[in-house]
């Protein structure tokens, strides 16, 4: 018999101990789209944009914002997949502008090892959204039983193929292969994904730069920084120290000088760490574990996670996608809050095809 996924209740009126799941789409929250114009020169963005490979010829246009109107619900929805969009639109016009000029096509190349459900739909996604922006893909699906020395040798003629600009190896692999082996060998020119210790490497130092960021955290900063969020000199607390989220994510809020803590599995009394900051990212992989209460007035809440729930009787999936972050109780003491679906996730391929564009740029010397 499969096991239910029990998730904490979400409503703070609801006694200590009881279960539920409250759907995002169900809350009732009126909502009003506005436009904002960012006021930000483009002296004080010039390295931050250089860092996340992002056009500041582009980087200043309105976004819009949803709110959250009525008294209880006073956060702003931060819509990644708005501000996914506006990215991928701007990605699209450089791409069409690089090929005109140069007649140079930016190609990702995939490798998928296996049949897991999850992967199998993670690379679809990826391959649609390169169609979309007009890079050219590639993918290769090996079987489960594949050896690792067969995967090498696909990374190794990406590697010497010049009409592939970006590797992306799909996680995770089948137990019987070494991912650092793997990862390791995809040329760090190509590591679009940005997992190769040499660009995370440097990430972590001072003075040095990446050739990539990995797609997720700098996927966060990017919707913090279209948003207006103030990052110098706050508090931020990253929820999850994995190599893919949490420990490059606390990584560039450093960069941006933000006063940096890690929670993670071993943290005594998470809740109060988190009750101090200013901006909160959360990649734990536990559905709803960051309540109301652990969060300071004000705060803005970038939500990682994509946890999905056992709602049988609610759904004809089966299921719900939910955060880390209890959406309901989180969205009434917030000031800003990605939801989940629609928040982050969009972003992390967005990253992707700007990690690719500008591979393929730095490349063929294109400006």
């Amino acid at each position: 018999m499969a096991s239910t996924l029990i998730v904490p209740d979400c409503s703070s009126s609801t006694a200590a101990g009881a279960s539920c799941f409250i759907p995002v789409n169900k809350i009732r929250i009126r909502r009003s789209v506005f436009h904002v114009h960012q006021q930000i020169s483009i002296a004080r963005w010039g390295h931050k944009a250089s860092l996340l490979n992002i056009d500041t010829r582009r980087l200043f246009s309105p976004m819009a914002l949803t709110v959250a109107s009525n008294a209880e619900t006073s956060a702003k929805v931060i819509d990644g997949k708005s501000v996914a969009k506006h990215i991928r639109e701007e990605i699209s016009t450089e791409i069409s502008r690089m090929k005109e000029a140069i007649g140079v096509i930016p190609g990702l190349a995939v490798v998928l090892v296996g049949d897991r459900k999850d992967s199998a739909t993670y690379v679809r996604n990826k391959k649609k959204a390169c169609d979309d922006v007009g890079i050219k893909s590639y993918e290769i699906h090996l079987s489960e039983d594949s050896t690792e020395q067969e995967v090498l040798k696909y990374i190794s003629e990406f590697n010497d193929d010049p009409s592939i600009h970006g590797i992306l190896v799909q996680l995770p692999l089948p137990r019987h292969m070494n991912e650092e082996n793997v990862l390791n060998a995809v040329s760090i020119d190509k590591d679009v994904d940005g997992f190769h210790p040499l660009n995370i490497g440097r990430l972590a130092m001072r003075g040095r730069e990446p050739m990539f960021v990995p797609c997720t955290p700098k996927g966060c900063i990017v919707l913090l920084h279209r948003y207006g969020v103030t990052i110098k000199g706050k508090r931020a607390v990253v929820i999850g120290r994995s190599n893919i989220v949490g420990m490059p994510a606390a990584l560039l809020l450093q960069r941006e000088d933000a006063t940096v803590t890690i929670v993670h599995s071993r943290t005594k009394n998470p809740e109060e760490i988190v009750r101090q900051a200013d901006i909160i990212i959360s990649a734990a992989g536990q559905p709803n574990m960051v309540r109301g209460s652990w969060i300071k007035p004000g705060a803005v809440i970038i939500d990682v996670g994509i946890n999905p729930v056992d709602v049988r009787s609610k759904s004809p999936r089966g299921y719900h996608l939910v955060g880390d972050v209890c959406y309901e109780e989180a969205c009434r003491v917030a000031s800003a809050i990605t939801p989940v679906p629609g928040g982050v996730g969009p972003m992390t391929i967005a990253m992707l095809l700007s990690n690719t564009l500008s591979s393929a740029k730095r490349a063929h010397n294109f400006d």
